[in-house]
């Protein structure tokens, strides 16, 4: 079996591998302590890794649709922290907990939207381009809202916090486009595996948070589990909305929904680890949010898909 093969065996399971090695790192803490000192690194390795995708041409998406991806990235930037917050005022979430749940919602889309919006048969090019639109905007949009939102709960140092999120994303990303510029046959070669180190980095992460929370686990996962379900899923409901507002093609309004409702929840986790030392339950919706997005959005893509097909017949 080759590296490629192996890529998409792992990248179309890794909801699967996230749950088995949580449980694994929930029963056995000890054997994913040393992870917790590489967190910044293990999400600077995904970051790099989607930066080396990006090419100079994928740019030329964001002048060929701009209405498309500013409706995208607006959108991810409003409903998802104004869910954040109001579950978390609804649920009368501890401290802790409600700061864990605003830093999912304040953070750019997640690179596995991406796949999800290819299975259910969405506009590809349109997710990619809103991905990479709001994760470079993530530096100055995450930090802001997070102040915004989670100040009633939480003292947050806002630059601080851009600091951060400029060293954990807008660095590597930048590089790794860089390179690619600099030496595209060498990284298209290397695409193969890129999947591959991406999947380790953040399986490694969120094991990791498993672990050094795995006693506080018991009293909380549950009250988690239910608002992370919801705000994933009313995500994918409004984003669907939105785009049946500004009249989106079928395919469009598949990717918007998916792009909103999907994070990226490895830099919510960084962002409570590196920021938050504090209030260290602040990491554990960013975990499970990680296992639950990708089991619900491939549950849509594979009802999506179906609609599709019956549709064309």
């Amino acid at each position: 079996m080759t590296i490629q093969n192996i890529s998409k065996k792992l990248a179309s399971n890794v909801s699967y591998i996230i749950i088995a090695f949580s449980i694994l790192a929930f029963f056995h803490p000890t054997l994913f302590f040393w992870a917790n000192s590489y967190s910044a690194a293990l999400l600077g390795v995904a970051m790099f890794g989607m930066g080396l995708t990006i090419s100079v041409e994928d740019f030329k998406i964001l002048c060929k649709r701009p209405r498309e991806i500013t409706i995208g990235c607006i959108a991810q930037y409003t409903i998802m922290p104004a869910l954040a917050y109001c579950l978390s005022k609804v649920f009368y979430l501890p401290p802790d907990i409600a700061l864990g749940v605003i830093l999912v919602g304040c953070c750019p889309g997640g690179t596995a939207s991406n796949v999800i919006t290819y299975i259910a048969d969405g506009d590809v090019p349109l997710s990619v381009g809103m991905t990479m639109v709001s994760t470079l905007f993530a530096p100055i949009m995450t930090p802001f809202l997070v102040y915004i939102l989670a100040d009633k709960w939480v003292e947050v140092h806002f630059f601080a916090m851009l600091l951060s999120t400029v060293k954990i994303v807008l660095l590597p990303i930048t590089l790794g486009i860089f390179i690619n510029y600099l030496f595209p046959r060498q990284v298209e070669k290397s695409k193969n595996v890129l999947p591959l180190v991406s999947i380790i980095a953040i399986v490694l992460l969120i094991s990791a948070i498993v672990a050094l929370n795995s006693e506080k686990l018991l009293h909380s996962a549950l009250l988690i589990l239910v608002v992370v379900i919801l705000h994933n899923l009313l995500g994918l409901l409004l984003g669907m909305i939105v785009s049946r507002f500004f009249r989106l093609s079928h395919k469009k309004e598949t990717a918007v929904a998916i792009e909103v409702s999907m994070q990226n929840s490895g830099l919510a986790i960084n962002l409570a680890l590196t920021n938050f030392a504090a209030n260290p339950i602040a990491t554990i919706p960013g975990a499970i949010f990680s296992v639950w997005h990708n089991i619900a959005g491939s549950i849509f893509a594979s009802l999506r898909r179906t609609r599709n097909d019956i549709c064309t017949r």
